[in-house]
């Protein structure tokens, strides 16, 4: 009986996964115009983040094609106290730059989804085919209330429910 229950939950979290259209992604990036950092304007509340402010991504390309993504941020309860993690990242396919992976702890990995990018390279909307990721990047520690009213409805046009999202304090001094 046990087995019989657990096969119907499992299919349908299947289903569920499955049933959803995945977002959009950008048709082209150019990774020398987008490495640099980026400062989080506003994310969807997940684990790794969830006692941070202040919260910025540096890309660097690498030699051999891959990227080093550095995230860091700094402590809501104790400002002058930061942490900082250095993973990779990487395009699995070529003819899908926008569908990057990225990779903190081995074996583990992650979609990281470019659904908008300005073509200025100002600012950016990244995602994950599950709708569980989201996140607002700029590259200034602020954006105009239309350009994230824009990014918004592009991530909810994604199917993305953007009711819990969380607008990242950028009121630190450091970098």
């Amino acid at each position: 009986m046990k087995k019989t229950v657990f096969l119907i939950i499992a299919i349908m979290m299947f289903n569920t996964a499955h049933s959803q259209k995945a977002p959009s992604v950008v048709s082209n990036v150019d990774l020398n115009r987008y490495k640099g950092t980026w400062y989080e304007i506003a994310r969807l509340p997940n684990f790794f983040e969830r006692k941070l402010k202040c919260a910025s991504a540096t890309y660097i390309l690498r030699d051999d094609g891959k990227i080093t993504v550095i995230n860091k941020g700094n402590y809501i309860t104790d400002p002058q106290k930061s942490n900082s993690v250095k993973g990779v990242a990487w395009i699995p396919d070529k003819k899908s730059p926008a569908k990057l992976k990225v990779q903190f702890f081995w074996p583990f990995s992650g979609d990281y989804w470019i659904m908008y990018l300005d073509e200025d390279y100002r600012f950016v909307l990244v995602g994950d085919p599950a709708l569980k990721y989201l996140w607002i990047l700029c590259r200034e520690k602020t954006m105009d209330e239309s350009t994230y009213n824009m990014l918004l409805q592009k991530a909810v046009d994604n199917g993305y429910d953007v009711k819990p999202i969380i607008k990242v304090k950028q009121d630190c001094d450091n970098k």
